[in-house]
């Protein structure tokens, strides 16, 4: 029908005497010029032809020859039958009185789920039992019907249980309930059931570890992808097969937590869980240089308002500084001391930047009675040792695909570091660089001998009465270290209530990065 009035158009305005006049004054040299009206059936004439254009439809075959290819909730796999699952679901909760399971049920019904052991507590809370501290069959049967109607892998299921509404994403206060359970029931943590005084604080280390490791883009907001890439899933699987809580390093390690805690508790000083950039310098006797504590007080790798308004950083910022100091091989670590370094933000470091912080080693060496290396020497050895891509300029990219990025960093703001790596000869440094992954990372290295030395210490301080030391096993080591710091520090006087874990008392952690 449109076709048919702009061939009626078109005939008529070709008809009309006197745009054909017009035409044939043009065709012998003539100006020409339209009147208005023939102006405006143009303009009109014109319209149509565009407006027919656009609603062409697409030829069928192109539409249909792309197949789906983006499945943000996982990629669907064979045809899961709902019915049997739910049915093993229900016989589940036959066994319960009233069919309602409580948080201690919940375990046999991850099991009927087909869900790890310690998916309990996000199955429990996902399905409202924090309410009325029980879930019934058929409130839990309608939330587990739509979880396995709309999430395809584990990923997006356990974002989903613990998710806030409205969101796709999890927050660090989303796994307060999560591992408050795995605190409670875990046989590695059993000892910490008489020191509640320390749930928050292992809670909010392994938080800090999970977004550390897992939230790739440093928004402080875990997405279905980074779950998806990380290894946490696999973790909290062999939560239940390791008994050992210690074993599982990447995260949940007792041990790691216990070492974080205490080498900040000697720098906070005034206990007030903050400590500021005097503080921060006596880490690990004054090593770090005063430069690059101010460029970590300046917000480049933190983002609570503690930082900008008071010069403060807390407990949770501290868990990454440590362990961003102690292996400076990781992505995030890299990435940690990349942000401080970029002093313009420009994501890459100028030779300005290189000599700004080597500055300062050169000042300290000469107080140790050491000549420096000149800086121009300096800089080609750490060009050599990056291999950038762009002359004049070194990237995170540089930094990543380097094998050293440890010795390029503790070269311009870790002076005992620097000597260390001086002190080797080249081969054994590559050495070390090849040999990545086949051992202990540098993390986990550190770890383990600031543990050992710290029980040794506590032990010492707590002998038997007939004069000899007591020969304890590792988990009587871990309940006198505890009982040892509980004895000695203030802050534990007034312990807070089990399972009362909030992280706005660490306020603005949850912005972190």
């Amino acid at each position: 029908m449109k076709s048919e009035s702009m061939r009626i158009k078109e005939i008529s305005l070709r008809q009309d005497p006197d745009l054909r006049k017009e035409l044939a004054l043009l065709a012998r040299g003539c100006d020409f010029v339209l009147p208005s009206r023939f102006k405006k059936r143009l303009k009109a004439f014109q319209q149509v032809q565009v407006q027919t254009k656009k609603e062409e439809p697409l030829p069928s075959s192109v539409s249909q020859s792309i197949p789906t290819f983006y499945f943000p909730r996982g990629c669907p796999k064979e045809k899961v039958n709902i019915d049997a699952v739910i049915t093993k679901i229900e016989k589940t909760f036959s066994q319960f009185p009233n069919e309602r399971a409580t948080l201690e049920d919940m375990g046999k019904v991850a099991k009927a789920c087909g869900c790890p052991l310690y998916w309990k507590g996000p199955l429990f809370y996902g399905a409202g039992g924090e309410r009325t501290g029980y879930v019934s069959v058929h409130k839990f049967i309608a939330m587990w019907r739509k979880i396995l109607q709309n999430c395809h892998d584990d990923a997006a299921k356990f974002i989903h249980l613990l998710m806030n509404p409205g969101c796709n994403y999890l927050v660090q206060e989303d796994f307060i309930p999560f591992l408050q359970d795995v605190v409670n029931t875990h046989p590695g943590l059993s000892f910490l059931k008489e020191a509640s005084e320390f749930h928050s604080r292992y809670i909010t280390t392994v938080i800090q570890r999970i977004f550390y490791t897992v939230n790739r883009s440093w928004s402080g907001r875990i997405t279905c992808t980074e779950l998806r890439k990380s290894s946490f899933l696999q973790n909290v699987a062999l939560l239940e097969e390791e008994a050992d809580i210690n074993q599982l390093t990447e995260y949940f390690s007792y041990e790691h937590f216990y070492v974080i805690y205490c080498k900040f508790w000697e720098l906070d000083t005034d206990h007030d869980l903050f400590i500021d950039p005097k503080d921060l310098a006596r880490h690990n006797d004054h090593a770090i240089s005063s430069r690059m504590i101010e460029r970590i007080f300046s917000g480049a790798v933190t983002r609570g308002r503690k930082v900008q308004k008071e010069g403060k950083i807390s407990y949770a910022d501290f868990v990454w500084f440590l362990i961003s100091e102690e292996d400076k091989k990781t992505p995030t670590s890299i990435e940690y001391w990349f942000r401080c370094m970029d002093l313009d933000g420009d994501g890459a470091l100028s030779m300005y930047e290189l000599e700004y912080f080597y500055e300062e080693q050169c000042q300290k060496l000469d107080n140790m009675a050491i000549e420096p290396l000149p800086f121009e020497d300096c800089l080609c050895q750490m060009l050599d040792l990056v291999k950038p891509q762009c002359e004049g300029k070194i990237t995170l990219h540089d930094l990543k695909k380097c094998k050293l990025a440890n010795v390029f960093f503790d070269t311009f703001f870790n002076i005992e570091k620097y000597l260390d790596h001086e002190q080797k000869d080249q081969i054994s440094v590559i050495r070390d660089a090849e040999s990545e992954g086949q051992e202990l990372s540098d993390w986990e290295k550190y770890a383990a001998e600031e543990y050992d030395i710290l029980v040794a210490e506590e032990a010492a301080g707590d002998q038997w009465n007939d004069g000899y030391e007591a020969v304890l096993s590792p988990i009587d080591q871990k309940a006198n270290a505890l009982k040892f710091q509980l004895d000695k520090r203030p802050f534990f006087e007034m312990p807070s209530p089990l399972g009362d874990v909030d992280l706005d008392e660490y306020e603005d952690d949850v912005e972190i990065l």
